[in-house]
């Protein structure tokens, strides 16, 4: 089972909730057989002193995507895309593009002495050509190399939510480094690098989540949005990544308590862990 089912374990805070986060299980108990393999579907890697998640909950109808691939011993690679439109019209799009971050990526990020931010941006300019194959459409990414050896992640944020770092100061916003995929063959984009200090961690959130709605009479129309996100994950208490995506998940629910027709909530979080000999 994946880790988008088995991320619904843990005590409940809402029936309806938690239905929905194991409406995903790739196998019914019900069914003689599995469901044919999702070509979209990727496993959740292990890391070395650190550990990544990703949870999206209610049924996936638009354009979120995520993916994690190791491109070497101490580098692993992962990506948040929100493309615009159905999920029924955008799938053959997604697949051309996890085929072109899974092809290319272990080229361009392969050898020690590489530059990981030459590295990302020829990726980042491959995939929005890939996506321009398919038509103009909208496709904010957040990618990231995790490099395990520095526990340094440098990434490209396109046109995405920001990401945010948490860490003993407070919480970094990971701004947006260049336009969404998708609009300009000719686009220019650039990287930056973060470091996660044990204990940090850095969250990625689809534009679902920043968006769900509050639909109580007294605060009808308002948003989540990147304040509520903040202030959710400041103060969160969970350890794990798939702890925190849940917590993250649960706390903007609380403003869309029915499934979203238009959105798809997704989280991705890397956690840096702290071991008890400070290494």
């Amino acid at each position: 089972m994946t880790e988008r089912a088995n991320a619904g374990e843990g005590k409940p805070s809402s029936a309806g909730f938690w239905r929905s986060l194991f409406r995903h299980s790739l196998f019914n108990d019900r069914e003689a057989a599995p469901p044919p393999a999702d070509p979209l579907h990727c496993d959740t890697p292990m890391l070395r002193r650190a550990e990544i998640a990703a949870v999206y909950t209610g049924q996936r109808v638009a354009g979120d995507f995520y993916e994690f691939l190791r491109v070497s011993p101490s580098r692993m690679l992962f990506v948040l895309l929100d493309i615009a439109g159905l999920r029924a019209d955008t799938r053959e799009i997604l697949i051309a593009v996890q085929k072109t971050f899974r092809t290319l990526a272990p080229k361009l990020f392969a050898g020690e002495d590489l530059n990981e931010t030459t590295a990302m941006i020829e990726l980042c300019n491959e995939m929005n050509l890939t996506i321009l194959r398919g038509g103009l459409r909208s496709c904010p990414a957040f990618l990231g190399c995790y490099n395990e050896d520095l526990g340094t992640v440098c990434y490209a944020n396109a046109g995405h939510t920001p990401g945010l770092l948490r860490d003993y100061t407070g919480i970094t916003l990971l701004e947006a480094t260049g336009l969404p995929l998708g609009l300009f063959s000719h686009t220019m984009q650039s990287a930056a690098t973060c470091h996660l200090v044990p204990g940090s961690a850095l969250l990625v959130v689809s534009r679902g989540i920043i968006e769900a709605q509050y639909v109580e009479t007294d605060h009808e129309g308002a948003e989540f949005g990147l304040d509520g996100v903040k202030e959710s994950f400041q103060s969160a208490t969970a350890l794990t990544a798939r702890e925190l995506c849940l917590t993250m998940l649960q706390a903007a629910r609380k403003f869309t308590p029915t499934t979203p027709t238009h959105n798809d909530l997704t989280t991705l979080c890397l956690v840096r862990i702290v071991f008890p000999d400070g290494l």
